[in-house]
C-alpha cells in the first residue's frame, strides 16, 4: 500500500502592500491598509494621484464637488506616515508569490529634482511653449506649458517636463526654466531610476479609459463632438473655461446639445457588447448641469434603455426630465455630421417608429468604458488573467470577486469592470480587508503531498 506523506512549510509574510493606481479605488485601499498600521506603497504612473474622478465637474446623484471629496483624501494619502507615495512610477518586474512578492519599480525621469523643488510655479509662468493638456482631454483651450503640473490641486504639486514639446529637448535651446528656478531643481540629464521592494500583497486599481470616439465611423470627426470627460472639463468650475459652457470650434454658447448613450457599449459591431453601467447616469448629470449653466438651452438624450440601478439613481433621472426639461428619445443614432454652423444628428425614435433629425450646436458621446490601455502590459507582468475585453478576471465571480487568479493579488475599481464611484470605493475597502486578513497570520502555511 502506498504511503502518503504531507509536509508543511511555513514562510514569513512581508506585511507591506503594493497598491497600483492612484485613483479613488487605489487611494481608498491604501488608506484602509495604512490606517491598520501596515506600510503601503502607492504607485501611480502619472505625476499626480487623483485618477479620473478629479476631472469631473460634479458627481451623481448628489451633485457634490469631486475636488472637495478627493483633494482631502489625496492629501491624507500623501501625508500618511504608513504610505509611501510613488508617482510618475511604473511596475517594471514582478516575481515571487503570496506573502513575498519581489517588485522592481521604475521612477520615470521628470527632469525636475522633486527633493529640491518647492512647487513655486515660476518655471511654468516663464515657459514659452504650450501643448495640449492631457488633464483637459486635449481640448483646444486650457493648454498647459511644456513644464507643468497636470492641475492646480495635484498631489504631489511638483512639475515634470514634457520631452515631446520642450524646446530644449526638441531644438536644443531655451532652458529658461533652468535659469529661472530659484532652487536649481531643473535637471535635463535626469535618468529613470529603479526601486526594489518586497511586499506581501498587491492590489490592482489601474482604472479605466474611454473608447476612442475616432473609432466610431458613423460620427464625422469634428471639434464639437466631445466624449463625456471632455464635456466634464468644460462644465467644471476649475476647468479650462471656468464652467462657462462653450463649444470648442467657435467658443459660442451651445443652445441645443445632443447626448448619445451606449456609443460603443452594448454594441457587438464595435467589440463591446457589455453595458458600461454609468453612462445613463453621467449623461443625465451633464444634461442637468448644462441646463443650470444655460437655462434657455435644450438638452436631448438618445438612449437604448435607461439603466439606473443605484440608490437614488432613478429619482435622479426623473429629476432631469421633470425639473430640467431634458428630452429623452429612445433609439439609436445612425449618423452625426456637420452642416454649416450646426451638427446634424440622424436617429430614430423606436417608441413612435419615426425618424428623428436634430440640428444642434454640440454633441456629447457616452463612450464605452474600457480597461486602461497602459495596464495591458502590467497585467502580463503580474500574471493575472483578463477577460475577452481586457478587464481583470476574478478567481471566482461568485465566491472570490476580489481575488485575481494569482493568490495574493487583488483587484479593485474599474480595473475589474465598469462601475460607479460608490462601487469602486466599496470594492477597494473589500480588497483592503482581504490584505489585512492575510497580514494577520503569523506565517503562510503551504502543504506538499508526496507518495512513497
Amino acid at each position: 500500500m502506498q504511503e502518503i506523506s504531507v509536509k508543511t512549510q511555513k514562510a514569513p509574510i512581508t506585511r507591506k502592500a503594493l497598491v497600483i493606481g492612484g485613483g479613488i479605488a487605489g487611494i481608498q485601499a491604501s488608506l484602509d491598509i495604512a490606517d491598520a498600521g501596515y506600510e503601503v506603497y502607492l504607485v501611480e504612473r502619472n505625476s499626480s494621484i487623483g485618477g479620473h474622478m478629479i476631472q469631473y465637474s460634479e458627481v451623481f446623484p448628489t451633485l457634490d464637488c469631486p475636488q472637495c471629496i478627493m483633494t482631502p483624501k489625496m492629501v491624507e494619502a500623501s501625508q500618511h506616515p504608513h504610505i509611501k507615495l510613488l508617482t510618475y512610477t511604473e511596475v517594471e518586474q514582478v516575481s515571487g508569490e503570496i506573502g513575498n512578492f519581489r517588485v522592481r519599480l521604475r521612477r520615470k525621469a521628470a527632469y525636475v529634482d522633486w527633493d529640491k523643488c518647492t512647487g513655486c510655479g515660476l518655471c511654468q509662468l516663464e515657459c514659452p511653449k504650450t501643448a495640449p493638456s492631457e488633464f483637459n482631454r486635449w481640448l483646444p483651450f486650457g493648454q498647459r506649458k511644456s513644464i507643468y503640473i497636470p492641475f492646480e490641486q495635484a498631489v504631489p504639486n511638483k512639475p515634470v517636463i514634457d520631452q515631446d514639446s520642450c524646446l530644449f529637448f526638441t531644438k536644443g535651446k531655451c532652458q529658461l526654466c533652468q535659469k529661472i528656478c530659484p532652487t536649481k531643481a531643473i535637471d535635463y540629464n535626469q535618468k529613470d531610476s529603479f526601486i526594489d521592494i518586497t511586499v506581501g500583497a498587491i492590489i490592482v486599481a489601474t482604472g479605466f479609459e474611454l473608447y476612442s470616439k475616432e473609432q466610431i465611423a458613423e460620427f464625422a470627426p469634428d471639434q464639437d463632438i466631445l466624449d463625456g470627460i471632455q464635456f466634464e472639463r468644460i462644465l467644471g468650475p476649475s476647468g479650462p473655461t471656468a464652467g462657462e459652457v462653450v463649444r470648442p470650434s467657435d467658443r459660442k454658447t451651445p443652445k441645443e446639445v445632443v447626448f448619445i448613450s451606449c456609443v460603443g457599449s452594448r454594441d457587438p459591431e464595435h467589440g463591446f457588447p457589455y453595458c458600461s453601467r454609468v453612462c445613463c447616469m453621467y449623461l443625465a448629470k451633464m444634461a442637468m448641469l448644462y441646463k443650470h449653466a444655460v437655462p434657455d438651452g435644450q438638452a436631448y438624450i438618445f438612449y437604448m434603455d435607461v439603466r439606473s440601478t443605484g440608490k437614488g439613481y432613478e429619482e435622479f433621472i426623473q429629476r432631469a426630465v421633470e425639473e430640467e426639461g431634458v428630452v429623452y428619445l429612445r433609439g439609436r443614432v445612425s449618423r452625426v455630421f456637420r452642416e454649416g454652423d450646426n451638427l446634424r444628428v440622424w436617429g430614430a425614435d423606436t417608441l413612435t417608429g419615426k425618424r428623428v433629425e436634430i440640428a444642434c450646436d454640440l454633441v456629447v458621446l457616452g463612450m464605452a468604458m474600457v480597461p486602461n490601455p497602459a495596464s495591458r502590459e502590467l497585467f502580463q507582468k503580474l500574471g493575472v488573467d483578463t477577460g475577452d475585453y481586457g478587464f481583470v478576471t476574478e478567481a471566482n465571480p461568485n465566491l472570490s470577486p476580489l481575488e485575481t487568479t494569482v493568490p495574493g493579488i487583488y483587484v479593485a475599481g474599474t480595473a475589474h469592470g465598469p462601475k460607479d464611484i460608490p462601487d469602486s470605493v466599496s470594492q477597494a475597502s473589500g480588497t483592503a480587508s482581504k490584505v489585512l486578513v492575510l497580514f494577520a497570520a503569523n506565517k503562510l502555511v503551504s502543504a506538499e503531498v508526496a507518495g512513497r
